[in-house]
């Protein structure tokens, strides 16, 4: 019976390897469950208000591939007015992963806005460390988005 665990693990894991290396170059992360940009947070309300803030699907709008919620109407019509400014940087993966070269999800609760861009980090030990040299990570990760084949 053991085996059998342990077979089924390995399969599970080799399975979701090769889930994750398939959406890996989505121009927006997104759960592999759901198709909402930040998890589902307004990132308007980042600029806005300093933190963030859950959406609604009341203001929901779809913008390069994913679905994007926001708390307002206002917030709705700043985006869509605007998207490169108020859109997570690297498509929402974490900024600290992409200056390495690789993808994780970037997490709506670890983020910066730095020269007036959203950048998120998957939690908070990986943000503390992207935070010690943010000019340094940001010229990598933008060098490595700017080469990644996106879906």
């Amino acid at each position: 019976m053991k085996k059998i665990f342990s077979l089924f693990q390995v399969i599970a894991l080799m399975s979701f390897a090769l889930f994750q290396s398939a959406n890996a170059a989505d121009a927006v992360y997104t759960s592999y469950f759901s198709d909402k940009a930040a998890g589902g947070y307004d990132v308007v309300a980042y600029f806005t208000e300093n933190k963030p803030v859950e959406g609604s699907s009341k203001y929901q709008l779809e913008y390069n591939g994913a679905d994007w919620y926001f708390s307002s109407e206002a917030h709705l019509t700043l985006f869509k007015n605007n998207p490169e400014k108020y859109a997570p940087q690297y498509g929402g993966y974490c900024a600290w992963a992409m200056a390495s070269n690789e993808t994780a999800p970037g997490k709506p609760a670890f983020w910066t806005v730095y020269n007036d861009k959203l950048y998120l980090n998957y939690d908070q030990s990986v943000q503390d460390t992207w935070v010690a040299d943010k000019d340094g990570f940001i010229k990598k990760a933008d060098l490595n988005w700017s080469t990644l084949d996106k879906e």
